[in-house]
């Protein structure tokens, strides 16, 4: 269960058994839709080896890549709410729709380095291990 002001989301963890686990790829491109993205049938990459990383083209735009896995002792989940909240206030129930453990994430004609934003994002955890870890007296 996730509070986010006054909202509450629940989650329902028994779907996680029964989830998919899929490919993903984070794409520099803005999607304007809330609805599923066959991405399945539109994003078939052709994957180049290149400079120690990965390239594509798509739309006639190289698009330069990596894995990046998820951290240890956690799963990434794709959540889906299966209707739209009535009101901000009003408390919300997701499913989870897959799982991941990786996914592959795009930029667009410049090579992954360690300082991209996803790369970081993901040594949070790390972060927050240490800081609310227990400290030994000296």
């Amino acid at each position: 269960m996730v509070s986010t002001g006054c909202t509450v989301i629940k989650v329902d963890l028994r779907s996680l058994k029964e989830a998919p686990r899929e490919r993903l790829h984070l794409l520099p491109a803005e999607i304007k839709t809330d609805g599923d993205a066959n991405v399945d049938q539109y994003f078939i990459p052709a994957v180049r080896e290149r400079d120690g990383g990965m390239q594509v083209s798509y739309r006639g735009r190289a698009l330069r890549g990596q894995g990046c896995p998820v951290p240890p002792r956690y799963v990434g989940l794709v959540l889906k709410e299966d209707h739209e909240p009535c009101l901000e206030e009003e408390d919300r129930a997701v499913r989870i729709k897959s799982a991941f453990s990786s996914l592959t994430y795009w930029n667009l004609e410049t090579p992954p380095t360690a300082d991209d934003s996803l790369v970081t994002a993901m040594t949070w955890t790390q972060i927050a291990e240490a800081v609310h870890a227990p400290v030994e007296d000296q």
